[in-house]
């Protein structure tokens, strides 16, 4: 790929202001992402061990494999950042970690909207959701969410490669993120910033409205169909537990991206971004295997057989 830099190389200035704190927060943050490796690995395990589990828990191991892959581009090179004062990242791997940062973001925002219409067919169509939902189908969308989210970080990776970089290159975050990056650029980023509003925040705010538009019909089917308060709780638990989730990563996405000026508070958004690379990582699995049923059995059968295993 071919740019026209100067700058060959960045240096991540990470959470700099927070230096006297840096052996805290290496254990708080490298304790968090053990916790979502481990959380989000057991519950994919736990979905290859149980076959039943298949069908109706699939995009569940799609936003699990999504968490880890997520937190992995970012964290351990804020680990290290944390071990050295100066943490310096290639031009290529720079643009290496945008893409994958942005391409599983991305996938994860148009995953929720997807595993949203999946509780809309089987709280409101349940006869007909084994031949809706059919598994060519669940492989079709999870194909199209993990598409459209690598097509959209392409070209946030493709137009920031064409950028004129003549320095200074000290990052001010603690990954490479397009906001930072451009505010780097020597050349006009105004094409950049047009994609980043318009792209990003389309692939953001349309998977949030089908989000809100599938709870909606869920809400109102469960209020004027569904008689049984047994009925209502177990559906209202299940929706409950997804829109958490949507709200961890929607809110403080849409915060971050949404129109501001490109020069605006690194800190804030710092702040901001560690919510949804490391903390809602975490709070997924929890959130889910707290509230749904069917993942809690199968982690019981699961323990239970390596119990015996190891009697």
């Amino acid at each position: 790929m071919e740019n026209q830099t100067e700058v060959s190389e960045f240096i991540l200035l990470g959470l700099a202001k927070l230096q006297e704190l840096c052996c805290f927060l290496f254990i708080l943050f490298l304790l968090l992402y053990v916790a979502s490796v481990l959380g989000n690995g057991a519950i994919m395990a736990v979905l290859l061990a149980e076959p039943q589990l298949h069908t109706p828990m699939f995009f569940l191991g799609n936003l699990s494999c999504l968490d880890i892959s997520y937190s992995t581009v970012t964290v351990p090179k804020m680990l290290a950042g944390f071990l050295s004062k100066h943490q310096i990242i290639s031009f290529t791997s720079c643009l290496v970690q945008l893409h994958f940062f942005h391409f599983l973001g991305s996938s994860e925002a148009v995953l929720l909207a997807v595993m949203a219409y999946d509780h809309y067919v089987a709280i409101c169509n349940p006869l007909h959701y084994r031949l809706v939902m059919n598994p060519r189908v669940c492989l079709l969308l999870a194909v199209a969410t993990w598409s459209s989210g690598f097509l959209h970080a392409l070209m946030h990776m493709v137009m920031t490669s064409w950028l004129h970089f003549c320095g200074p290159n000290h990052v001010h975050h603690f990954f490479c993120d397009i906001k930072p990056l451009l505010s780097l650029a020597c050349s006009s980023t105004h094409l950049n910033l047009s994609l980043l509003t318009v792209v990003t925040g389309g692939i953001m705010i349309g998977p949030f409205i089908l989000t809100l538009l599938s709870y909606f019909y869920i809400i109102s089917f469960l209020l004027l169909k569904v008689q049984s308060w047994e009925g209502r709780r177990k559906a209202f638990s299940t929706c409950t537990s997804h829109l958490t989730v949507v709200a961890l990563l929607y809110v403080p996405v849409l915060f971050n991206y949404m129109p501001h000026s490109v020069r605006g508070s690194s800190e804030r958004e710092m702040i901001i971004t560690l919510i949804y690379t490391i903390i809602t990582p975490v709070l997924n699995p929890l959130i889910y295997t707290l509230r749904n049923q069917e993942v809690k059995t199968a982690l019981r059968k699961a323990l239970g057989r390596k119990i015996l295993q190891h009697h």
